[in-house]
């Protein structure tokens, strides 16, 4: 009989959020697999966790998972925990769970903590509809181009920033966006110093050079729906555009062109333009 793989979530700030069933699963597997031992040690001597925890990671995730999966496959039973909330959430172990699947390995969720539902829980922006999409590319240009595509979505977008990057990126989502989007920006969440602010763009930029400690911490971002005053703008804009291209040349070279040129998502833009 093979052993199990609990996906354990940690607190992302405050220790006390951390389940019963989660310290109990850590107390019994065979092996932590843990983000940063360094960190997750002090977690678990904390919690009295006495079980052996060992470096699973970016770096080494695919040259362990062989490991892993032959210990699993023997009996044991491993969890696996990154720095701080549920793991796999632009964290490590994707790779390790979708080949303990594929070999028949018992995956059994121990759910708790996530930086991104408690932000969007607290925001005031809606959360009926919603898309996740991790951490913005570092690069300028590349973080512009994936902003401008969502401009026009008809959900909340959530992303992580880093505090290196945080002006930067408010900066450029001022030029995506305008000034009139509604965005929050929680930050240090559970902690001592946790900031949650649902404002216009403008403000989030003056809190952060307000202060260089308003820099420091991660960031979940909170992107509102474009609205439907704007999407009628975006729509009325794309009614004018996509009939002269269209007459130029096919609705998918249209709608791939309209996209280039107004920012909107270029399925919507398709999906308009076979529409016509």
């Amino acid at each position: 009989m093979t052993g199990t793989l609990f996906i354990v979530a940690t607190p992302i700030g405050n220790l006390d959020d951390i389940t019963f069933r989660a310290v109990e699963t850590l107390k019994s597997v065979d092996l932590v697999l843990a983000e940063d031992t360094r960190h997750s040690q002090k977690i678990l001597n904390h919690f009295d966790i006495k079980t052996p925890i060992s470096a699973f990671h970016d770096y080494n995730e695919r040259e362990k998972c062989t490991t892993v999966i032959d210990k699993l496959k023997k009996g044991e039973s491993i969890a696996l925990i990154s720095d701080a909330g549920t793991p796999l959430i632009s964290d490590p172990g994707y790779v390790l769970v979708s080949v303990a699947k594929k070999n028949s390995v018992n995956v059994v969720p121990i759910p708790g903590p996530s930086a991104l539902i408690a932000a969007l829980s607290a925001s005031g922006i809606p959360s009926d509809c919603f898309s996740f999409f991790g951490f913005l590319p570092s690069k300028q240009n590349a973080r512009i181009k994936i902003l401008k595509t969502f401009v026009s979505r008809p959900e909340t977008i959530i992303v992580y920033e880093s505090p290196k990057r945080i002006l930067a990126t408010l900066t450029d989502m001022l030029f995506v966006f305008g000034e009139a989007r509604e965005v929050c920006l929680a930050k240090e969440l559970t902690k001592t110093f946790e900031t949650i602010l649902t404002t216009n763009i403008p403000s989030l930029i003056d809190y952060i050079t307000s202060d260089l400690n308003h820099q420091k911490g991660e960031f979940v971002l909170l992107i509102s729906s474009s609205g439907k005053k704007i999407q009628l703008e975006l729509d009325q804009q794309l009614d004018n555009l996509l009939p002269v291209l269209c007459s130029e040349m096919g609705a998918s070279k249209a709608a791939k062109l309209a996209a280039k040129i107004t920012g909107i998502d270029k399925k919507y833009c398709y999906q308009r333009a076979i529409e016509l």
